[in-house]
């Protein structure tokens, strides 16, 4: 597969043109309601308990007591807590997504990652965030890198695979670009730009080289995969930025859970904040919103 050169200075010009456009009235409060909708609520610390993982499921299927905001799209965590989110999620749509494959660093050998991956499955995971061994792709050990998403996606199976590329380890848009097609080309139902533990997360020029290389991806092979955008996204301004990258370069029918996927854990709050002014004119007072 042949690699592309990403001209840097086009594509940040362009995502800052893009993002920049303004969303006003019946499409800014449609966008928020879909930005929810599309949010992983995640907790991924040290600090993580049971309790709070219940906490942020019960948050997950109710953002806001006592108005009509949507639930949003899936509860992230580790492994070990599958199972306790799995539980706490019974009888909603929600889905369970877990991290595995030695996060966030993916520094371990392939049956480590197998086993972490097999762990969350067997716990009731329906979608798996696996991180793409970025020491291997940056030493030009590629094969390894696409062996082991192959191999991943197969213990899968049916269930959803979002590979992980930690884009800003990656030095440059070229890099990123590269990564999205091996990733594409391996089985990934869906890229994903970070972890949200490193200095630098998900971009607005960054959000468009993975849009770029979904779209090629689908002129090649007529087939739609998914986006997901995470680390450092806590605002709605934010939010509604990386939706009109996603609506203008891939079109309607990415915006939808099914295809897009924001990994977040502040960023809900403020968007129910935004939602509420602009359904009422008045902020939501904090106490409203449950913590996590």
């Amino acid at each position: 597969m042949k690699q592309l050169c990403v001209d840097a200075v086009m594509l940040e010009s362009r995502a800052s043109e893009l993002a920049a456009r303004s969303i006003k009235g019946e499409t800014k409060s449609a966008w928020i309601d879909l930005a929810i909708s599309c949010i992983d609520l995640t907790t991924l610390e040290g600090r993580d308990t049971p309790g709070r993982v219940r906490s942020l499921c019960a948050k997950a299927r109710t953002p806001l007591p006592g108005s009509d905001a949507p639930s949003v799209a899936a509860v992230c965590v580790y492994p070990n807590f599958v199972g306790i989110a799995r539980r706490a999620l019974e009888g909603s749509s929600l889905r369970v997504a877990s991290v595995a494959t030695a996060f966030p660093a993916g520094q371990a050998e392939l049956s480590v990652k197998l086993a972490d991956t097999e762990q969350a499955l067997e716990a009731g995971a329906d979608e798996i965030d696996m991180v793409i061994d970025r020491g291997a792709f940056l030493s030009g050990a590629e094969d390894r890198v696409v062996d082991e998403i192959t191999i991943i996606k197969k213990r899968c199976g049916d269930r959803h695979l979002k590979v992980i590329l930690e884009t800003g380890e990656l030095g440059s848009y070229t890099a990123i670009r590269r990564a999205c097609d091996l990733a594409l080309e391996a089985g990934a139902d869906t890229i994903k730009s970070s972890t949200g533990k490193i200095g630098t997360n998900a971009t607005f020029p960054t959000a468009l080289a993975m849009c770029d290389a979904l779209a090629a991806f689908s002129r090649r092979t007529g087939v739609r995969r998914g986006l997901k955008l995470a680390g450092g996204i806590r605002t709605t301004k934010q939010a509604l930025g990386y939706l009109a990258i996603l609506n203008e370069t891939l079109g309607t029918t990415w915006l939808a859970p099914e295809r897009f996927r924001l990994g977040a854990s502040a960023l809900l709050d403020d968007l129910l904040m935004q939602r509420e002014r602009l359904r009422t004119g008045h902020y939501t007072r904090p106490e409203r919103i449950p913590k996590d």
